[in-house]
């Protein structure tokens, strides 16, 4: 058996789940609502406060899809439940972040500014203290438009290894590496 696949979602209270045809997974929870599509072999059995994912053999697709099953449907509930935050540095002199409700105004030191456009499923904000790196902090409920959103924002500038300057996650380290001047 899968050892992330056996183990069974708890549900915490005020979360209800529903499976549909197709097998999608609706999860209603305080936070909002989300639909998980789960492979048409995994079966998906609410019972309790739980949910239990089994499936039909041992084959390796079998084995793999049970796992990724049940930490997908383990994520839609803590979405709905907490949700989920990122939070993106801006190192590097002069780079700054605004937003204006969902639009995010970026200079990242090129000639012109970058604007991006959040999903509106999604929250933004910025904050720029004295002494500190501007702070970009995104929350959602869906950890993978999270995910998705935070990689582009860090693909404008990725940080680079010599000074550490660009766009990089707040718990993110950047291994820096020596200039030429290390070798003399």
């Amino acid at each position: 058996m899968s050892r992330i696949g056996k183990q069974p979602v708890n549900l915490p209270k005020g979360v209800a789940v529903t499976v549909g045809k197709d097998n999608v997974v609706t999860v209603k929870g305080p936070k909002g609502e989300l639909k998980q599509a789960i492979d048409r072999d995994i079966t998906v059995e609410v019972k309790e406060g739980v949910v239990e994912l089994t499936r039909p053999t041992d084959q390796i697709r079998h084995r793999a899809l049970h796992g990724l099953s049940r930490a997908l449907l383990a994520n839609v509930v803590k979405g709905v439940t907490t949700g989920y935050k990122k939070e993106l540095e801006l190192v590097g002199v002069g780079y700054k972040a605004s937003n204006a409700g969902n639009l995010l105004d970026l200079s990242l030191g090129f000639s012109h500014n970058i604007l991006v456009e959040i999903p509106k499923e999604m929250k933004v904000s910025t904050s720029t203290e004295k002494g500190q790196n501007p702070k970009i902090v995104l929350e959602a409920i869906d950890k993978q438009l999270l995910g998705q959103v935070a990689a582009k924002i860090r693909g404008l500038r990725k940080p680079e290894p010599y000074k550490g300057k660009g766009v990089k996650y707040s718990d993110e380290v950047v291994r820096r590496k020596a200039g030429k001047a290390a070798g003399k």
